[in-house]
């Protein structure tokens, strides 16, 4: 009997080993914050271009975007659709301020006047993303 209770003891105990290991590794990590820079972009102080040579700017503009996305420092981008001073947001991935500055200052639609920056650290989750 004392040796039915100590088996039975034993194999409960390994049996349990599995599911407290597997308890153990599902626990979250705290989640890692990571700086990214937010570029807000604005009406610049020159907007008299006429249709044809705005769309040309547009043009070089989203082509600018693509390459800065293409390089793996621009994370996400798009316009605001409420035709306010503030049209568009950018989120760059770089390592300094400097950096994304001097990335969104080449961008030919800020170069044409057509767009002017703000440049601002933000803090978000490693990886998060939208659904």
């Amino acid at each position: 009997m004392k040796r039915t209770a100590i088996l039975v003891s034993t194999l409960f105990f390994f049996s349990t080993v599995p599911t407290l290991l597997t308890l153990a590794e599902e626990k979250p990590d705290k989640p890692e914050m990571k700086t990214y820079y937010l570029v807000f972009l604005l009406k610049g102080p020159n907007r008299s271009q006429d249709s044809t040579e705005a769309a040309k700017i547009q043009e070089a503009h989203l082509a600018h975007l693509t390459k800065m996305h293409q390089e793996g420092k621009l994370v996400m981008a798009g316009p605001l659709l409420d035709d306010q001073d503030l049209r568009g947001i950018c989120v760059y991935d770089v390592k300094t301020l400097r950096e994304a500055k001097t990335l969104a200052e080449a961008d030919p639609a800020v170069k044409a006047g057509r767009l002017k920056v703000e440049v601002h650290p933000w803090m978000s989750q490693r990886g998060a993303k939208l659904p």
